[in-house]
């Protein structure tokens, strides 16, 4: 328990510190290496890492994607969009796919493409939020409590009132008491942060009933990414993804949810659902 709570003291200032350089090429590195940390966990969960070239490919898409918004605020490399860096890294992964046909089959090379895309797209919508300044902040902050908040309501729930088992075989420990739980803090928790930075802080404007909508469906959303998650590691006989965080796991273990929750909530952000 010390080494959990020692490893979460350091992440909590470790993103502070994120949060205050938003708006620097840091936080860009920082989601670029999250995202490639990612790829290249579940392709050691999945024995992919044996096909080198491939890992390499999609971990080093992973960071340009996040790294190009970069050249793009200096007026830089506009040249280069996003639709031709993803297409050369597609390229490159048919001409891997090609050239070691005897031992990476189709499935593998659809396996790796699609975990190498869809990863960074879903970090990539934090620095979306990112790049619209101190709104971006409150986005940024809202989607992560948004995703990982409902654990807390979940777990009290589900131990004084959990009795229905809600996936045995995934994940023994869940309950649909705690689920419900889960969802109601969840919508709570965003409306009381939501409070204080529209109160406190002074901030924008909030659609509290929005807020309270997105945070119990991030609930949902995020369960579903974490059972996904746990999913993948019991086929492939793994306990935690890694051990970038002692006593946490990888960092799949801790963003599983994030990878969903997060473009959600950026879509509710862009549609007006959350803040006026």
């Amino acid at each position: 328990m010390s080494t959990r709570i020692k490893s979460a003291a350091i992440a909590i200032v470790i993103a502070v510190v994120l949060l205050i350089l938003h708006g620097t090429f840091v936080f860009n590195i920082a989601i670029g290496f999250i995202s490639a940390a990612a790829i290249y966990e579940i392709f050691k969960a999945t024995k992919m890492i044996t096909h080198k070239y491939q890992t390499i490919a999609c971990c080093a898409f992973a960071f340009i994607d996040a790294f190009m918004p970069v050249f793009y605020r200096h007026g830089w490399l506009y040249f280069i969009s996003y639709k031709l860096y993803m297409g050369l890294f597609v390229l490159a992964m048919c001409i891997l796919y090609l050239r070691e046909h005897t031992k990476f089959n189709y499935m593998e090379f659809f396996f790796m493409l699609g975990v190498g895309i869809l990863i960074p797209y879903s970090f990539g919508t934090l620095l979306d939020m990112a790049a619209l300044g101190g709104k971006g902040v409150f986005m940024i902050v809202l989607a992560l409590c948004a995703a990982w908040l409902a654990d807390s309501g979940a777990y009290f729930a589900g131990t004084f009132f959990g009795k229905t088992p809600l996936c045995p075989e995934i994940s023994p420990k869940k309950t649909v008491e705690g689920v419900v739980g889960g969802v109601v803090t969840n919508g709570v928790l965003m409306l009381i942060i939501s409070l204080f930075y529209d109160f406190v802080l002074k901030g924008a404007s909030v659609h509290y009933f929005g807020v309270l909508i997105a945070g119990m469906l991030s609930a949902v959303i995020g369960l579903i990414g974490d059972l996904t998650a746990s999913v993948i590691k019991r086929q492939t006989g793994i306990k935690d993804y890694g051990n970038i965080m002692p006593g946490h796991g990888g960092i799949m273990d801790r963003f599983d949810s994030v990878l969903l929750v997060a473009p959600f909530m950026y879509y509710m952000f862009t549609q007006g659902l959350i803040l006026k």
